[in-house]
């Protein structure tokens, strides 16, 4: 384990916030803003932050934390300075529309400057390469909000340095990737909460227990929809365009091969291309089908065969991820559960031999959303607020409710979709070994070579 940096061989924060015990010690730590604007929550107090993506999701995911009495951001860290091209799929940025990292540290200033007796708190810092925040001793967790391909290089370099880490989902870009990130975080005794807020949801939450406590009968099928994707590709005789001040683009690329730069290729729509993340199917199915996992009473394993039932994708043009998705898996415990294009965004159904529910909130028989699980019965992980659980699982050294083990297992369904739906042939997986058996092709997939000088 990385042992943190000491100052004057005193004890660091970091120390504390791992041992459970950081509340109770007085610990020399900068003082931002004088204490008596805070408080018992003074900075002193508080676990410091570094805020890693800042677009639409990752600006939402700030001021999350920003608004928690108990966080401190102190930095925050995004190749684009400041755009308004995010389009109209988020509402909420600074001044309109934009988003990236000057518009984040004006977020952060104006919010603390507000507590702030002088009214004028300038001292958010502001970086282009995420090094800079996972280098600094006096910061404790992380968020990596960034598109997929950057998320297991961030996440293995913040855990090795001693952060604790909110990732969003998918958690990764590929299979390897995800053993490489429970790895580093188990090594180095960090907590990681995955974005797979549903677990934080109590409908969601009641729906598994119903099903894993039988209330549906035996459990058969799992039924799950992840939505179209929603942006429209560019024409197939599509031109490079130039780069855009506000954008520092070989830094955005990062371990992603070299590819001139559209417009259409940043941004949001990066989910749309294979070299930064999935598609829909890990998109929207990190969500759906995590939840199956649950359900299903399989975090910590995986089905052991897959197989392609129509999937397609475009033949030409700049996006390339499955433009209509299907595909089955199959566990030991006989379950099957099925993934395909359609309506809602997120939408999973568990299918049992006396009836079914839906994450809709229907079921059969009716009313099953309506019962209370029994002192007795099974009950799972109960959370309320997703962003909150993290923060108390780093203060108590506990498992968050979305733990990387979780993350990893439900991204790996996600990606053995997509490679089956490839290679367009049923595939058989050890979810032990995390290896297809006896198919080399499609174990090359697993993993996907980085651009140079980046490496895991």
């Amino acid at each position: 384990m990385n042992s943190p940096t000491k100052l004057n061989n005193q004890p660091t924060r970091r120390d504390f916030l791992k041992t459970g015990t950081w509340a109770a010690a007085v610990v020399a730590a900068p003082t931002i803003v004088p204490s008596s604007v805070f408080g018992a929550q003074a900075p002193s107090n508080r676990i410091t932050m570094g805020c890693i993506g800042l677009g639409g999701m990752g600006t939402a995911n700030m001021r999350a934390f920003l608004n928690n009495q108990e966080v401190q951001i102190l930095a925050v860290c995004d190749p684009v300075r400041a755009s308004n091209e995010y389009g109209h799929w988020y509402r909420h940025g600074w001044n309109g529309n934009w988003f990236g990292r000057d518009s984040a540290r004006q977020i952060v200033n104006d919010h603390y400057s507000e507590q702030s007796r002088s009214g004028n708190y300038q001292v958010c810092d502001s970086y282009v390469d995420f090094r800079e925040i996972t280098s600094r001793s006096d910061i404790d967790a992380v968020t990596v909000v960034t598109p997929d391909h950057w998320h297991a290089i961030i996440s293995v370099a913040a855990a090795n340095t001693g952060k604790h880490i909110y990732c969003e989902k998918p958690l990764t870009l590929t299979i390897d990737e995800g053993k490489a990130m429970v790895q580093a975080v188990r090594c180095n005794g960090v907590i990681l909460q995955t974005g797979s807020h549903e677990r934080s949801k109590p409908k969601s939450r009641l729906m598994c227990e119903l099903v894993r406590n039988g209330y549906i009968g035996r459990l058969k099928q799992i039924e799950v929809r992840v939505g179209p994707n929603h942006r429209k590709a560019p024409t197939d005789a599509w031109q490079p365009n130039p780069v855009p001040e506000w954008l520092d683009y070989n830094m955005w690329l990062g371990p992603a091969p070299w590819a001139a730069y559209h417009k259409d290729r940043c941004l949001y729509k990066f989910r749309f291309l294979m070299d930064y993340s999935g598609g829909n199917l890990t998109n929207l199915g990190a969500h759906s089908i995590d939840l199956g996992q649950w359900g299903n009473g399989t975090d910590h394993t995986g089905p052991i065969e897959v197989e392609d039932l129509g999937g397609e994708f475009p033949k030409n043009g700049l996006f390339d991820v499955a433009t209509k998705v299907n595909f089955r898996a199959r566990y030991e415990n006989g379950v099957e559960l099925t993934c395909k294009t359609g309506h809602p965004t997120t939408f999973v159904r568990f299918h049992g031999t006396e009836g079914w529910i839906s994450l809709d909130g229907r079921s059969q028989p009716a009313g099953l959303f309506k019962k209370n699980i029994g002192p007795h019965e099974i009950h799972l992980y109960h959370s309320i607020n997703h962003h909150q659980n993290f923060i108390e699982c780093i203060k108590n050294h506990k498992e968050p409710a979305a733990p990387v083990e979780v993350g990893h297992r439900s991204a790996i369904i996600c990606h053995l979709g997509n490679i089956a739906m490839k290679l367009k042939r049923k595939l058989q997986w050890d979810p032990q070994k995390e290896l297809f058996v006896n198919d080399e092709e499609a174990n090359r997939m697993l993993s996907k070579p980085m651009r140079s000088p980046w490496r895991l």
